[in-house]
């Protein structure tokens, strides 16, 4: 049978069992979503151990405010992330993503809603054990392809500067001279990684009486990196309590807290992917050196090995310490009208975060008298949400009534504050106690202190009507006040209407018994996003220093101009959906289309030079959303007592584009938005290949010597021609382009094969089309110069016996430090097919278990990322082609948004191999 709650849901959601969820061993169950959900794009923003992943829900809607959406965990919205949660915990996930799904959410659902429901124990259970762990080693997924000595010293001496006039030859950029020898060939990233542990506990007991039931357990988890010093340990808490009080009332509390640690997250390999491999790491007597010489002496570096690094001891220290916990109280009471209940729910929430930083006198640094640096950071969030809702649940023959009226409010506090501070006095110190330091080298910055509050208050109203379980109708109102906005806008009411027809229940369905379930879905409906950040109706005061004759005092400015007039950013949505069961339901699934029309969308808008600040906050701009969905499951071989094969996909399109920006310009070059194109557009020169000896019009289009010229990178002319063909002028900023980033779709799949004891699964992802941004090929992280100065990716590239290559000649035609146009190197194809993990499991036979007292014992062993297949990236550099920084992470060179998804310099993918046990008694 099709369950009932599918039958009746009108919206668009998607569900996800735990037990899904927990083939994936991970920290962060936001992993384990990754290909599970149609419409749901989750990507790595990180690879440091402990980060959070980016989700998305059918696209980016908003230009600067947060498109992240929200979590609700038992009812309550939730103010932590997804890695909060132990996967252990979880009975399933709901994904509310249109309008219709997430209207009872209001405003805070702008961005698409995930419902987490954790397990409780259930009424009259006996108490349950339960141990989950697993355990494993994490290994190098690929190295950085970075030359080794012979092919960087070829490299240098073929980079030469082209020579001037009457010159025949010229010498190299860069010579090889003082720590380094051609006889050298340092595999640097060796002396960096080696492979590190992870490991997971978690202890669970759950029951219940006639009255009531429990949920207690215990969880820790631990993954170290493959850099130095780097690891990231949670401890976790949690509780749930339901008990009834005699015939009309019910009470409970769910609490979930946690510790976490996370060090050395300042560490990254981009500078050892950078060193000369020509380079000795160690004197002659063996020990290791702390600094070294390169390129010529242009390069005086303090050696980030591992030896290095770790012989730091006290001198070093970079930890953020954090501490939260979400609490969660409900009492319900049934009313003498039968139907009618009242719930108040009661969500209080705090998180602090406290961060240190110590680096004593010479660390990191050429000079060892470099004075020494600390820092401490911290930060708390108090948050508290109220709801009070009234449900009337009735059925009446064939009709079936849902009402629900909520009264909520909900705030939010948070502080933060930060200080730093030299040459603190000993290493023993760290950044325990900076007023130690002379009072002139403590640094109390503005600028990194802030408090914000804020609050909501909400009415809502929801009818669901069934009509003899084959029409359905679902009609919501919602009412939000926002105190972040100004005053004649904070409130705003917004409606949304669902309707279904559940065909299979028609008497001319009845004989079709190969359809077990067919409805149709249409919903529509108006979201807003409170994306204003607080205060900022008000403008800003910026505080400056400034001298008044011989006094030194400070002063303040208007930095950010006020705005009375700062609204809700809306979003209308439509969304259309068929769900079908086929087969008595072994084959069942949905397609969707949808489109998201979003506008008052907040970005700034130019002021006159004349009004002394450069733009000022405004409602203006809009964007679009659309795209098709398709989920299929299957159980293609059913046989408990011997083989069976359960497989899904889901399969997604996103268009998004940018429909209007501030005073009706079609592009913003600052922030990269172009009208016509997605958020995440890039603008760049297009690679066309290399200048080659006797091109014509090499002379007009890119002026220079040939000498120079040919082997460096050619781009598209876009250009007018002369009546004799000839081009118009030379290459320049009018040639760049627009190129959309999005794939063209994407999705996922998983199997499960079972063979009485054993089962194999396997879950992977997939995505074809699009642009992925590696930096390393591009000129943003230094690693591919072509110059010699410093270590360079292993590339193909132009010679007067290899003209054909992708990649320019070494040394000429530079701009800056890079060759120029060289940004356009960074642009591969984004697709590939990916498995994410292969897991093989064993069930112990129940009639031993019996003998042993024990429920249930499994015992699995998993291997995460193993296969990346039909990658243009994987095939030419061996690398994971998934992203794993943000544009503005380290990089040597600004040229990508915060908001744009790159490949860079931090920590490399993984492989894990891992054994795990799931014991119940």
């Amino acid at each position: 049978m099709v369950p009932k709650e599918k039958e009746a849901v009108t919206g668009s959601v998607a569900s996800v069992k735990g037990d899904a969820l927990r083939e994936v061993p991970s920290a962060n169950i936001t992993q384990a979503l990754q290909g599970r959900a149609a419409g749901v794009d989750i990507s790595q923003n990180s690879t440091k151990p402990g980060a959070a992943l980016q989700i998305r829900i059918r696209g980016t809607r908003s230009l600067t405010g947060d498109n992240n959406p929200l979590i609700v965990l038992d009812g309550i919205p939730f103010v932590g992330s997804l890695g909060d949660i132990s996967s252990s915990d979880i009975k399933s996930i709901d994904i509310l993503k249109d309008a219709s799904a997430t209207a009872i959410y209001g405003s805070r659902g702008a961005n698409g809603v995930i419902l987490v429901t954790t397990n409780r124990g259930s009424k009259g259970q006996k108490a349950r054990f339960t141990y989950n762990t697993f355990n494993g080693v994490q290994t190098l997924f690929s190295r950085y392809p970075m030359m080794d000595g012979p092919a960087f010293a070829k490299l240098r001496n073929y980079a030469t500067p082209a020579p001037s006039a009457g010159q025949t030859s010229t010498t190299p950029l860069y010579q090889t001279n003082g720590d380094e020898s051609l006889t050298t060939n340092t595999d640097w990233q060796s002396l960096y990684y080696k492979p590190a542990m992870i490991t997971s506990h978690d202890i669970g007991v759950s029951g219940g009486t006639e009255g009531g039931n429990y949920s207690v357990g215990l969880s820790y988890f631990k993954q170290d990196a493959l850099i130095p010093l780097q690891n990231y340990e949670r401890f976790a808490l949690r509780m749930a309590v339901d008990q009834q009080l005699g015939k009309r009332f019910r009470v409970g509390f769910t609490t979930n807290t946690n510790y976490s640690k996370s060090e050395a997250n300042g560490l990254n390999p981009g500078a050892i992917l950078g060193y000369s491999p020509l380079a000795n790491p160690y004197n002659a007597d063996g020990s290791p050196k702390k600094t070294m010489t390169t390129g010529g002496g242009a390069d005086q570096i303090w050696i980030f090995s591992r030896q290095n690094i770790e012989a730091l001891g006290q001198k070093y220290v970079d930890e953020t310490k954090s501490f939260a916990s979400y609490n969660n109280m409900y009492g319900e009471v049934t009313l003498p009208i039968n139907g009618l209940k009242y719930r108040l729910n009661v969500g209080l929430d705090y998180r602090t975060s406290n961060s240190g930083n110590y680096a004593g006198v010479g660390v990191f640094s050429f000079n060892p008298a470099t004075s020494s640096s600390a820092g401490r950071g911290n930060s708390q969030t108090y948050h508290w949400a109220l709801e009070n809702l009234l449900t009337y649940d009735r059925t009446f023959g064939k009709h079936k009534i849902n009402a629900v009226g909520l009264y909520s409010a909900e705030g939010n506090r948070s502080i933060g504050t930060y200080m730093s501070a030299r040459n603190v006095p000993a290493d023993f110190f760290q950044y325990y106690n900076l007023g130690q330091s002379p009072q002139a080298d403590i640094t109390v910055d503005p600028n990194n202190q802030s408090y914000a509050q804020w609050g909501l208050l909400s009415a809502m109203g929801r009818v669901m009507y069934t009509f003899d379980n084959k029409y359905m109708l679902t009609a919501t109102l919602r009412a939000d006040g926002s105190s972040r906005l100004a005053p004649g806008n904070k409130w705003h009411t917004y409606p949304a209407l669902s309707l279904g027809w559940n065909i299979t229940n028609e008497s001319f369905m009845q004989n079709v018994k190969a359809i077990n379930l067919l409805k149709l879905r249409a919903g529509w409906g108006q979201t807003s996003n409170q994306a204003v950040p607080e205060y900022s109706t008000l403008g800003r005061l910026t505080v400056t220093p400034y001298n008044f004759g011989n006094t030194n005092t400070t002063g303040v400015y208007v930095s950010q101009a006020p705005n009375a007039s700062l609204g809700w950013e809306y979003s209308k949505t439509q969304n259309y959906g068929v769900d079908f069961g086929l087969f008595n339901n072994r084959l069942t699934g949905s397609v969707e289309y949808y489109k998201t029309h979003t506008f008052d969308l907040l970005t700034r808008k130019n002021l006159p030079i004349s009004s002394g600040l450069s733009n000022v906050l405004e409602n203006v701009a809009e964007t679009e959303n659309k795209g098709v969905e398709f989920s299929l499951n299957g159980i293609i071989v059913n046989n408990p007592e011997g083989f069976s094969w359960e497989a899904g996909v889901n399969f997604y399109t996103n268009k998004n584009r940018i429909l209007s920006l501030a005073s009706g310009a079609t592009r913003d070059l600052n922030n990269l938005w172009f009208v016509g194109y997605n958020i995440n557009a890039l603008y760049d020169y297009k690679y066309i290949g290399l200048w080659q000896a006797g091109d014509a019009y090499q002379s007009i289009l890119e002026p220079g010597s040939a000498a120079d010229v040919v082997g460096s990178i050619k781009v598209l002319y876009t250009g007018g021609y002369n009546p004799d063909g000839t081009p118009m002028r030379a290459i320049g900023p009018d040639d760049m382009q627009v190129f959309n980033t999005a794939p063209k779709y994407q999705g996922g799949f998983n199997m499960r094969f079972s063979y009485k004891n054993f089962d194999l699964s396997t879950v992977g992802a997939f995505q074809h089309g699009g642009i992925l941004v590696s930096t390393l090929y591009g000129s943003a992280s230094y690693l591919n110069r072509l110059t010699g100065r410093g270590n360079n990716v292993d590339v193909d590239y132009w010679t007067e016996d290899n003209t054909d290559a992708y990649f320019p000649r070494p040394g000429r035609h530079l701009s800056g430090d890079n060759p120029k146009y060289s940004s356009t190197l960074a642009m591969f194809d984004a697709s590939y097919v990916k498995l994410r993990t292969i897991t093989l499991g064993y069930n112990f036979n129940k009639n031993l278990l019996d003998d042993l007292k024990i429920s249930a014992l499994r015992i699995y062993f998993t291997v995460t990322n193993p296969v990346v297949l039909f990658s243009p990236y994987h095939k030419f550099s061996g690398m994971d082609p998934e992203p794993n920084s943000t544009g503005d992470q380290n990089q040597a060179v600004n040229g990508y948004q915060p908001r744009q998804l790159v490949i860079g310099t931090n920590n490399p993918s993984t492989r894990n191999y891992l054994m795990g046990l799931n014991l119940t008694f």
